[in-house]
């Protein structure tokens, strides 16, 4: 049952509090980028530091941190982070790389270096995953065979620090279960599957996720909103295409929308629905 996980049946990604965090740290393994911080969404007013604190007084014990949230992988901060969440009792569930494309034919080599650097931080910080971008070019069969080798390479090197890789239905080497299964198939179990509920589009995404949902081991529980806010008639069906594929991981809750001025209140009511959605559940199974 989903309320035995350890840490409990919830997490929080950084990107749901991207506005309160503000500043972002575009690392890039493209020499030609900058990571010098910048400020799309605002100065912020909150530290990374403090989230797991914030999320513990809230009773949430699982985070995930966008790499681009975090403003030094100095080794001095990452062991402040790491004490941080020991202190609050929050588990680091996954450090989400945000940049790279092994799929790509002219950068992949460069590019699988460049995210493998990411284990030594997520081992410092003591996450359990890592999740890594499959490939951002047209599912190809060349594609696809290419982000499954660099995939299973990087695989290899993470498991020897005790990290686990998963991927994402994300971006356009992923557009359906067909590319997604083979993709899993083909990595014969060494990279799992961060289900995400709002990367693909209705009214076909149910079924997707219905189908590749069997198969995760974490999921990010987007919800979308229109203008009478959350979509609770998606969001619903996203959260039934789970049961029905038999997930019993647990929930990270993306907020990614401006509809509440503070992040939290669109996170807790996201994190207050699937908790109904499960108690109607049970419910109804007697």
């Amino acid at each position: 049952m989903i309320e035995d996980i350890e840490n409990g049946r919830f997490a929080v990604s950084t990107w749901s509090l991207h506005r309160a965090l503000g500043a972002v740290y575009p690392y890039s393994p493209d020499p030609a980028k900058s990571a010098a911080p910048q400020e799309p969404y605002g100065p912020g007013s909150v530290e990374l530091i403090d989230v797991p604190r914030q999320l513990a007084d809230r009773g949430i014990h699982r985070l995930e941190i966008c790499s681009f949230h975090l403003p030094s992988l100095d080794a001095d901060y990452l062991r402040r982070l790491r004490a941080a969440l020991d202190q609050s009792g929050v588990m680091l569930q996954t450090l989400l790389v945000e940049d790279g494309d092994p799929s790509n034919p002219d950068t992949a080599e460069r590019d699988i270096r460049w995210i493998a650097g990411w284990i030594e931080i997520a081992a410092a910080l003591g996450a359990r995953n890592m999740r890594v971008i499959a490939g951002k070019q047209q599912p190809s069969d060349e594609n696809l065979a290419r982000a499954s080798g660099h995939l299973s390479w990087l695989a290899e090197r993470a498991e020897e620090s005790g990290i686990r890789v998963v991927t994402e239905n994300w971006f356009d080497l992923l557009p359906s279960p067909r590319e997604m299964n083979w993709l899993l198939d083909d990595l014969s179990g060494k990279v799992g599957l961060n289900g995400d509920l709002g990367n693909w589009s209705a009214p076909e995404k149910y079924a997707g996720l219905s189908d590749i949902m069997r198969r995760a081991e974490i999921c990010h529980a987007k919800a979308n909103y229109i203008a009478a806010g959350m979509d609770s008639v998606d969001y619903g069906k996203c959260l039934d295409a789970c049961r029905q594929a038999g997930y019993a991981g647990p929930y990270t809750l993306i907020y990614d929308s401006s509809f509440f001025a503070d992040e939290w209140d669109g996170i807790l009511l996201q994190k207050a629905f699937i908790e109904q959605f499960h108690q109607d559940e049970q419910r109804a199974a007697g």
